[in-house]
C-alpha cells in the first residue's frame, strides 16, 4: 500500500509515495512514475533523513 509523503507539497510535481507495510524498510517512489524505479531505505537511515531535512 503506497501514500503520499506528508513532506510533499501535494502538488502534482513533487509527490513522494512511501509504503508502510515493509517492517525494517522504507521503500520510495515517485507518484508520476508509479511503475518505475523504487527505491528502499532502512528504517533508521529514513528517519535520519527526515530529522534532517525537516530542521
Amino acid at each position: 500500500m503506497w501514500r503520499k509523503s506528508s513532506y510533499s507539497d501535494g502538488g502534482d510535481n513533487n509527490c513522494l509515495e512511501v509504503a508502510d507495510n515493509c517492517p525494517g524498510t522504507v521503500p520510495v517512489r515517485d507518484s508520476k512514475q508509479p511503475d518505475g524505479p523504487i527505491l528502499v531505505f532502512g528504517a533508521s537511515p529514513w528517519a535520519s533523513f527526515l530529522t534532517y531535512v525537516t530542521k
